[in-house]
């Protein structure tokens, strides 16, 4: 499968419970096309977690046929919060819950540990990088774009001219935590649901799978007498709504109305903040039936309010392979950063 002699770039996608790798030519060729996974040993702590990126790394140029002295650099993202260059927050994380991974400088262990230069970014501005550069192409790097990853909690990116928006201190795109209005999306003796992060009525606050669990589904459910969902324990009961929401069912399409208009409040600031060309969203709302993936992509974009000159030039689409984005998505920044003779450090718009 390798390119023989062509040099490469490999991303490494971290998450709490598997590493995904990818590789991908300086003349922009992904050598891979599922994922290759192994588990990442997160929980048992920076230097195991470490040494489970190697074996990634190792792993996929193996498959792949690529020797390591053709790869130029190493892409890398985690969950957040971590600064624009790799180091875990010092609050810890919901991933990294050792009091070990607090303040912990995971880019710089990894590129100490394999002799090559590592670029950063967070799991969520890599998969809004893969979908700017999947939906663009050979525009990419004159368009402008954001992304909602709704997960546990959720996630995002600014892309401005085909690179991620870090900011000062490496939390830009962080649009969980952007206050979104709340008149007209929460029903009638609705409380004004809280992060886990303090706010409240913030984007995550409804649109996350946490806000499923703890503010949503027991409103609903208090709507809904008899649901099968009441007899399941919240956690639970979060993840199974979905498919319920497939099949039409009513208490999971108010509750996914909901999500939906929160996401469109959240698009509707950027609109006014960035005035992106494309519109992304992405995570486990989407992985989902074409109907209810179309229909919450529709119901999201009724609810974005975009001046007339905005509706003409402006897309609303998803995520393309969700699994895969994150490696691929910093795999393009680290060839992004080769390409501009900056391969040690964080890609993001100057």
């Amino acid at each position: 499968m390798g390119s023989a002699g062509v040099p490469v770039v490999v991303g490494l996608d971290n998450g709490g419970t598997s590493n995904n790798a990818t590789v991908l030519t300086v003349d922009g060729r992904f050598l891979v096309d599922g994922l290759v996974e192994i588990p990442s040993e997160v929980q048992a702590g920076p230097d195991a977690a470490i040494e489970a990126l190697a074996r990634a790394l190792d792993g996929v140029l193996a498959l792949t046929g690529v020797p390591r002295e053709l790869v130029r650099a190493v892409g890398l993202d985690t969950p957040g919060p971590a600064s624009a260059t790799g180091v875990i927050s010092s609050r810890g994380s919901t991933n990294f819950s050792q009091p070990a991974w607090r303040g912990y400088d995971v880019r710089g262990a990894l590129e100490h540990r394999l002799g090559l230069p590592v670029v950063y970014a967070n799991d969520g501005n890599a998969a809004a990088l893969y979908a700017h550069h999947v939906h663009f192409g050979a525009d990419a790097m004159a368009r402008s774009s954001v992304a909602a990853i709704v997960g546990t909690g959720l996630g995002g990116g600014v892309v401005e001219g085909g690179r991620v928006v870090g900011g000062a201190a490496g939390m830009a795109g962080e649009f969980g935590h952007v206050h979104i209005p709340l008149d007209g999306l929460l029903g009638p003796g609705q409380p004004v649901p809280v992060c886990a992060c303090g706010f409240a009525g913030d984007a995550e606050s409804v649109a996350s799978l946490t806000a499923i669990a703890h503010h949503l589904l027991p409103y609903w459910l208090g709507r809904f007498p008899g649901h099968p969902l009441a007899g399941e324990e919240p956690g639970r009961a979060a993840k199974l709504v979905r498919g319920y929401g497939e099949r039409g069912d009513a208490l999971a399409r108010e509750l996914f109305t909901q999500q939906a208009m929160a996401l469109g409040r959240l698009f509707t600031i950027a609109a006014n903040f960035t005035d992106p060309h494309a519109y992304f969203v992405g995570g486990g709302v989407v992985e989902a039936a074409p109907e209810f993936r179309d229909w919450f992509l529709a119901t999201v974009r009724e609810h974005t309010v975009l001046r007339a000159e905005q509706r003409a030039v402006a897309t609303f689409a998803l995520v393309p392979d969700r699994d895969m984005a994150g490696a691929r998505g910093v795999a393009i920044a680290a060839l992004e950063a080769v390409r501009g003779g900056a391969a040690a450090g964080p890609l993001v718009a100057g």
